[in-house]
This record gives C-alpha cells, structure tokens and sequence, in this order.
C-alpha cells in the first residue's frame, strides 16, 4: 500500500441513530484493493448525544477504527468544520446520516482523484425507499439528482457533501472551512469559495450512495418547509444579486396562479409548482428579514 493514503470518512448526524446504524455498517465492509487505508469519524450534532451509544456499539464490533465527537451547537456547517478538525488522514470524505454506499464506494472515488489529480470527487446520490412511495413523489421525480459523465467538472452549483472524497491539503487554511451563517446550501457555497481559488473538483459516477427517504419526506408540509429555508438561504451567496430579487418577484405572483393548473394535471405537477412557489418565497422573505423557518434543520 502507498504510504500517506488514508481516508477519513466523516458524518454528520441529527437524531437518526436508526439510519446511522445502517451508514456504519455499509461503511465496515468497504473494499480498499489495498491502495489506502480509512477510518471513521461521526459528529453528533445532538447536544443529547444521541448518536454516541450507536458509534460506541460499531466500535466494539468493527475493525475500522471509528471516532466520535460532539458538537452541541446546532449547525450543519459548524458540526461539518468539527469532523474536519478530528481528521488526520491525507483524504477527507462525506456522506450523509441517511445514506449508504456501495461497497466500492470509497475505492472508486480514490481512484478517482487520484487518475485525475483533481482536489475532490463527488458522486451520484440515489434514493432508496424501504416503503414504496405515492405515485406523485415517483412520478414528480423530487428525489432524483442530476448525474454528469465520469470526469465532468463541476461548478459551485452543483457543488454537494453527501457524496465526496477531498484531499485534506484544500482545507487547512480557515478561509476554506464551512460558512455557519449558512442553514443549507452551506456545501455549495462552500465548493463556490474553493473554485474561485482555482481548486478543480470532477464527477464521478460509478460511486455511488444512496440516500434513505422515509415516508415523512412524502409529506407535502415537510417539502414546504425545506424550500422555505433552501430559499431563504440564497440571499447569504455572494451571486445572489438585484436579478434574482426580480426573477423571484415575478415567479411567486407566477407559481400561486399557476397551482390551480398544476392540481388538475396531477399531484406531481401541482407539488413541483408549490416547492418552487416555497423556495422564491424563502428568498423574499428573507430579504425583508423574517425567518420562515425557525429550526436549524428540516429532518424526520
């Protein structure tokens, strides 16, 4: 094995000692070809220290090593920083607390990087149901993320942590870490900073995760709720400019005369219609300075 190639895979998690479970336990049984080495690294989010038994218990029974810290303040972007702190490793890797990869997961985005020179990897996040979902949520395709050809170079956009591989050396100066003024939307703005430095992140899309939707995702209020803040957080990136205050101007007036249509053509249509209603809403709102949703997160 070269030397210097190891791996810390980091989670963060809220409240889902369940899905975390399963995360841990897909992350155990990662094929390495011998090409690096990886560890473990979970940051409870929950000041209750809801996840601790669960990293405790993988630990007893795992041969991966597997670290826990806590950070009680309730902030995607501060527990992101936290588990960048607790990684020693040479790579620093992200995935969800409701996902969970492919046994070559880890493997294929290594080689990724390393083929390309790049300083980062992302890969495709697919849903998974236990349960079957309503036909609308199927048919309306709110789950299903745009994928790009193997070796695509993103932009900030497109820029997630629920599936990425980064070499640690891009995150050592402060100016590279997580924004906390950010609720969501913290990755993108995140890989936007980076990129303007000049950092070169591809696509990867044999690597794949998937990512666990349970029935409350299916729920109308809960898709409301999560546009809300997605779009309330727009006004924080730097892009966001005096064009964007008009297209959202217009498109909320647009997308509530629209509904009516939307409901006859189905529920997939009509939702897709209120999400986007929701998010253009957020933006405005924020911009008069009230907060639609009060929670840090939008979660079961």
């Amino acid at each position: 094995m070269a030397a210097g190639n190891h791996i810390d895979v980091c989670i963060c998690t809220y409240k889902r000692p369940a899905l975390l479970r399963r995360t841990l336990d897909a992350l155990a049984v990662q094929e390495t070809d011998g090409r690096f080495t990886y560890s473990i690294v979970v940051v409870d989010n929950d000041r209750l220290r809801s996840a601790e038994s669960v990293v405790s218990d993988f630990a007893t029974r795992s041969t991966i090593p597997a670290a826990y810290a806590l950070e009680p303040r309730q902030n995607i972007a501060l527990a992101r920083n936290r588990a960048i702190d607790h990684s020693t490793g040479e790579y620093v890797a992200f995935i969800d607390d409701d996902e969970f990869p492919t046994k070559r997961w880890l493997a294929t985005l290594f080689d990724a990087c390393v083929r390309g020179g790049v300083d980062g990897v992302l890969g495709p996040v697919q849903p998974h149901f236990d349960q079957a979902p309503p036909e609308w949520v199927v048919k309306g395709h709110f789950y299903e993320r745009q994928r790009y050809p193997t070796g695509y170079v993103i932009d900030w956009k497109k820029g997630r942590t629920g599936n990425v591989l980064l070499r640690r050396h891009i995150l050592a100066a402060e100016s590279a870490r997580f924004n906390p003024a950010f609720l969501t939307g913290e990755d993108q703005e995140f890989f936007g900073r980076l990129i303007d430095k000049g950092h070169v992140f591809i696509w990867c899309d044999e690597a794949v995760a998937y990512e666990v939707v349970p029935p409350i995702r299916w729920q109308r209020g809960f898709m409301m709720r999560r546009a809300l803040l997605s779009g309330s957080m727009s006004p924080l990136h730097p892009s966001f400019g005096p064009l964007e205050v008009v297209k959202s101007i217009a498109a909320v007036p647009a997308y509530a005369a629209g509904l009516p249509v939307a409901f006859v053509l189905g529920q997939h249509r009509f939702m897709s219609c209120l999400i986007r209603l929701c998010d253009h809403l957020g933006k405005l709102l924020a911009l008069v300075g009230i907060n639609p949703i009060a929670q840090p997160y939008v979660t079961e």
